[in-house]
């Protein structure tokens, strides 16, 4: 499980100083278990900043991943810093969150070098897409390393609409791991509904974070990864059979 920790940041930038610390938010979450910090540097940088790309890199041993826009701003500062993880956004100025995945059809003239400049530099990239067939086998012919499916839709959905969301997931991760790409997935979740995601046998990583720091306000940041981690793990015990851990890539 990939822990995102924007919010720690979006927290402390509401007194522009320097708590609480996200480097001290990286350490308690893998210290509980998480395989990865997940950031996403957003081209109006309303939490995370370029200097915490810099100290994450320095202190914490464990695999970045960094969420960014394909822009020549982004791919320069993933290049310098060479995080193990770049995970490729849609990005909008006025969104409050991410609204849906990038749209490779459309986009793949665009994206194309960004991923070639990215994968020259050693980084391996995901593409955060909708479970949708085109975007998966678009994913693949850009030669991405993994894709990350937005669970968005299947987590906003209500009871009569969720299982088809689930279902497009399912068929999505199959397809993208016959291609050949890694399956991640994230957005959205919480302890209700991540566990039928983790199910999918193909799906290998999950990246959680806002619904884990709204949580931590209640019951600290260490204790609700490690309850995340147990609904993962329990979730893919009874799919897949006993697992000594969630899986990271």
């Amino acid at each position: 499980m990939g822990v995102n920790i924007d919010h720690v940041a979006t927290l402390r930038n509401a007194r522009g100083q320097g708590h609480p610390s996200i480097t001290r938010a990286a350490e308690t979450v893998l210290a509980a278990g998480a395989d990865s910090i997940t950031i996403h540097l957003r081209e109006d940088r309303r939490h995370i900043r370029d200097a915490d790309v810099a100290q994450l890199m320095q202190h914490i041993r464990a695999p970045l991943n960094l969420e960014m826009a394909a822009t020549a701003e982004m791919t320069a500062i993933a290049c310098h810093h060479r995080p193990a993880y770049v995970c490729l956004v849609p990005e909008r100025r006025m969104e409050v969150t991410t609204e849906g995945g990038l749209n490779l059809v459309a986009l793949s003239h665009h994206i194309q070098p960004c991923v070639s400049a990215l994968k020259a530099a050693g980084i391996k990239v995901s593409l955060f897409i909708d479970a949708d067939d085109a975007q998966v086998q678009a994913a693949a012919l850009l030669g991405a390393h993994a894709i990350e499916l937005h669970t968005g839709p299947y987590a906003a959905a209500d009871d009569q609409h969720q299982a088809h969301a689930l279902q497009r997931l399912t068929q999505a991760a199959a397809l993208g791991a016959r291609l050949g790409l890694r399956i991640h997935a994230g957005h959205g979740l919480t302890f209700d509904n991540a566990g039928r995601v983790a199910a999918i046998p193909q799906v290998e990583e999950l990246n959680i974070g806002h619904f884990l720091v709204g949580e931590a306000l209640w019951h600290g940041l260490d204790a609700v990864v490690r309850q995340m981690i147990g609904v993962i793990c329990s979730a893919q015990q009874v799919a897949n059979g006993p697992i000594d851990h969630v899986h990271s890539t």
